[in-house]
């Protein structure tokens, strides 16, 4: 940023001009951070990956296709390759591999693993394989598909993606699928909890920065009882833009002397209640929503599979680092412990390179 030379020998005018202007290109840089990263406590985020996976160096895709052959050819199957290979490159990677694999097999590679691996561990392999939106198109199918709904996979999913993101999985679903994903959530749910994922749905989200304070002081927040007023709730959580919102949450405190998920849950209930505060939850801070799920999915008895994988898979690439902090903060264990000592086998491993190392 700054560069100052102090065995140069300068007026102290001249020396107080530059400092001014240091500081100033200082305070312009913090201020461009603030707006990049919706941080407004003064202090700098890093920008950039901060996923457990990245991009493998000397990457060559007809190499890694015919190890993953390899691997699957004859009796058995070697799987800790399968591992070696696509827990360590990227989904853009795994891409190029699927292609070289078909051009050099003249197979599908995704068949192929199918038909050799089993369990949670096949769901794993499958998921990375996936691009994102298609991975996530997936996962809401499955969720909506037969008897009962995975109504914690629609929430997961419509409450974290960003607005770009919610209308490429929308695409990526009418193409892949051949319906609409909207119109298949409306089949599959009803009532005020629908209206909550049909409005996330449509994305209408602001992603601008700006607080409108006069609504967030006056109109939204001011209103500290809203009560049971479920529209009120849908209005603004799945509208306004996260500055925004982290205002009104203020605001609402400050009025109502409660927080607002302490609202939510005194006011409402089942899966209406899990969408909202799943909303509030990832305006507040996603990667510890994405921990606390997490968490949930291992503690006590049994383990929640389907919560564990989707969300290993989906944010191996783009959060995972944070996630692992905001676990180790929130629950005093690390993420890799709790994994580590909840699952067994190829799948533990493989979830234990897709979480990184120990810290």
């Amino acid at each position: 940023w700054m560069r100052f030379d102090f065995n140069r020998t300068e007026s102290n005018s001249g020396r107080n001009e530059r400092v001014v202007h240091g500081v100033s290109r200082l305070w312009l840089r913090m201020l461009q951070m603030r707006q990049l990263t919706g941080n407004h406590t003064g202090s700098v985020k890093l920008l950039g990956n901060r996923g457990t996976v990245t991009e493998a160096s000397g990457f060559n895709p007809e190499e890694d296709a015919q190890k993953i052959y390899n691997a699957m050819k004859g009796a058995g199957t070697n799987e800790a390759t399968i591992i070696e290979i696509l827990a360590h490159r990227t989904i853009a990677q795994r891409q190029k591999i699927k292609e070289a694999f078909k051009q050099s097999v003249g197979k599908e590679l995704l068949d192929c693993l199918k038909s050799e691996l089993t369990g949670n561990f096949e769901m794993v392999v499958v998921g990375l394989m996936m691009p994102a939106p298609v991975y996530d198109a997936y996962e809401l199918k499955n969720a909506i598909k037969g008897a009962g709904t995975e109504e914690a996979c629609l929430i997961d999913i419509l409450a974290s993606r960003s607005k770009a993101e919610i209308k490429e999985i929308i695409a990526t679903y009418k193409k892949e699928h051949g319906k609409s994903l909207e119109d298949d959530v409306c089949g599959d749910t009803s009532g005020m909890f629908q209206r909550v994922l049909v409005s996330l749905l449509t994305a209408g989200r602001d992603e601008s920065t700006k607080v409108d304070e006069a609504q967030a002081d006056i109109y939204e927040a001011g209103e500290a009882h809203w009560g049971t007023d479920e529209v009120k709730f849908l209005t603004v959580l799945c509208v306004r833009n996260r500055n925004h919102l982290l205002r009104v949450f203020q605001e609402y405190q400050k009025i109502s002397g409660r927080d607002i998920e302490d609202s939510i849950k005194r006011e409402m209930s089942g899966c209406l209640e899990d969408a909202f505060l799943a909303i509030v939850k990832c305006m507040k801070n996603k990667p510890a929503f994405f921990a606390e799920r997490l968490y949930k999915s291992m503690k006590g008895l049994g383990t929640t599979d389907n919560v564990l994988i989707r969300i290993m898979v989906a944010r191996a690439e783009i959060d995972m680092l944070d996630i692992k902090a905001e676990f180790l903060k929130m629950y005093g264990k690390t993420l890799h412990s709790f994994i580590k000592g909840d699952t067994s086998g190829d799948y533990r491993k493989i979830l234990l390179e897709l979480c990184g190392g120990e810290k």
